[in-house]
């Protein structure tokens, strides 16, 4: 009797074979390599990967380097300001004492001591253009005070003084101190860099905007403070450079500011009260 598969295999006119064993890989062969088959070839990285990749490193090793310079010359620059800083401040101190000294001499010899003429002046801007005269506007926008409450520094000499008196009732001026000037620096001061006004935040816009200017004098912050204060040499490049102040409302408002000074109003020569002046209006 036959089984179904040669039945099946009868029926069809198909030879049927014995079933094969199944053959495992030979000693030191692996599946892939068995019955004659290779393994498939590592994928190859191509060359313009390769040329990015090491781009990217060149340029991370140059920023890196650039970093480092960049830190270790800004500590180098901050180290430069703290020391000039200290030179002015033990120079301010010492003229102060010197100032001391010099009054308690003349007082014990039964004398006063007369202090040097002021060198620098706040001026600053209190009334609109109603009324004022064509010459006297013009002389407004040469000094720079083109808003109500603008102020700027200037050296005093005969020219401002005169362009002063003639625009008596439209501004009011004093001799600033030490701290004044600092205050208004450091808490309204904004330079002119390309026509924009930019505050003074960092030493760097200081440094790139009159470093070769004033051939390394000014480079930081304490440096435009001292060229003010004391007039120094570059104070036309310093001044020039700062954005006129733009002052607040004094705290318990003006007088009159239609009258002088000495008559009980604002306008006109505060001369050193204009140290209170600011003070209310920073």
């Amino acid at each position: 009797r036959l089984s179904s598969s040669s039945h099946a295999c009868a029926l069809t006119g198909a030879v049927s074979y014995p079933a094969l064993p199944a053959l495992g890989p030979r000693e030191g062969q692996d599946e892939h390599t068995s019955f004659g088959l290779c393994r498939p070839p590592a994928p190859s990285v191509p060359e313009s990967v390769l040329k990015k990749s090491k781009r990217a490193e060149k340029w991370e090793s140059e920023k890196a380097a650039k970093t480092a310079a960049d830190a270790k010359d800004a500590a180098a620059k901050t180290a430069e300001a703290a020391k000039r800083a200290e030179g002015y401040a033990a120079g301010y101190a010492a003229e102060a004492k010197e100032l001391v000294s010099m009054k308690r001499a003349a007082r014990a010899k039964g004398t006063f001591y007369v202090e040097p003429e002021p060198k620098l002046l706040f001026v600053m801007r209190l009334r609109g253009i109603n009324g004022m005269h064509p010459k006297s506007r013009h002389i407004m926008k040469v000094l720079r005070l083109l808003q109500i409450h603008n102020g700027v520094f200037m050296k005093v000499n005969k020219a401002t003084m005169n362009n002063l008196v003639k625009v008596d009732p439209y501004i009011m001026y004093g001799y600033p101190n030490l701290k004044s000037v600092r205050d208004l620096v450091y808490k309204r001061g904004f330079g002119k860099v390309g026509g924009s006004r930019v505050p003074l935040t960092d030493n760097s816009i200081i440094e790139k905007a009159l470093s070769e200017k004033t051939k390394g004098a000014v480079i930081c912050i304490e440096d435009i403070v001292n060229q003010l204060y004391t007039c120094g040499p570059y104070f036309k490049e310093v001044s020039k450079f700062l954005w006129p102040f733009k002052m607040n409302n004094p705290v318990g408002g003006f007088s009159r500011i239609r009258n002088h000074f000495v008559e009980g109003g604002d306008c006109g020569n505060r001369e050193e009260y204009v140290n209170d002046l600011i003070r209310r209006m920073l």
